[in-house]
């Protein structure tokens, strides 16, 4: 058996879409648009979760037309950059021969990366049957370890700290974040984590009803008022870029009071 550790990175700017007409209908509903995967990273583990191969790809993007200011500042990956990679269809028969083995097990840091791959592929027009058939989602099993509730979903820079593993590489990089993952996946494993089957029209039927959203308007109208002036767009862009850091939950800290 081969574990697969897989992390994923995205980008989602509606505001680039180069044709929304070329989206699957249903893989949209209303102002939800699907994240498009710009690189994928993963390690191989065997049996005894010894890494034995990296993969690393990037992606370059065919859905939305330019990267979002604010997934270049969390992961560093720039339009540039990303314009070098190879479109998702190559990367994704590359990752479906890294990963194929009759018995190889997805590992993943919450569930969004699976349902991601999946919708990716649907949208590539791609056979997402190939993908393995069984995962494992280490994040509720860490926040259990660490004495958590499993619905009580930690971050993964948090857990690293936590318990102990040395920060050798940036987080919010797809290959890094995998080895990560990877890590924790060693330190909780017991033998009563077991693979589940992923069905992923049963996970696309379960979705959760659509999130609200930033009425960003709304937000730099009340900055205003408490300012008596008008915000610049410089300081227009901190806002948001500091409404979506804060949402990452890097940057919160135990209250040792």
């Amino acid at each position: 058996m081969h574990y697969i550790v897989l992390d994923l990175e995205f980008n989602q700017n509606p505001e680039s879409i180069i044709d929304l007409s070329l989206i699957p209908g249903n893989l949209i509903k209303k102002n939800k648009y699907p994240q498009e995967i710009i690189q994928i990273g993963a390690v191989k583990l065997d049996e005894n979760l010894n890494i034995i191969e990296p993969f690393n790809r990037l992606v370059k993007p065919s859905i939305y037309g330019h990267i979002s200011p604010f997934i270049t500042e969390l992961t560093g990956l720039t339009q540039e950059t990303l314009n070098a990679g190879s479109h998702f269809s190559q990367v994704y028969s590359e990752f479906i021969q890294f990963s194929k083995k009759s018995e190889s097990v997805l590992c993943v840091w919450g569930m969004t990366d699976l349902k991601e791959l999946y919708r990716n592929a649907i949208y590539h027009r791609l056979d997402e049957k190939l993908l393995p058939k069984k995962y494992i989602n280490i994040q509720p099993y860490t926040s259990v370890y660490l004495g958590q509730s499993k619905k009580k979903l930690l971050s993964l820079s948090y857990c690293v700290q936590a318990l102990g593993i040395e920060i050798s590489f940036p987080f919010h990089d797809a290959l890094y974040d995998a080895i990560y993952t990877a890590e924790l996946f060693k330190k909780v494993y017991n033998p009563a984590i077991l693979p589940k089957r992923y069905n992923p029209s049963l996970a696309i039927k379960l979705a959760r009803p659509s999130k609200k959203v930033l009425d960003f308007p709304l937000l730099i109208s009340q900055f205003e008022k408490m300012f008596s002036r008008e915000m610049t767009e410089e300081e227009k862009e901190i806002i948001r870029l500091a409404y979506h850091m804060g949402k990452t939950g890097q940057f919160l800290k135990t209250d040792d009071k």
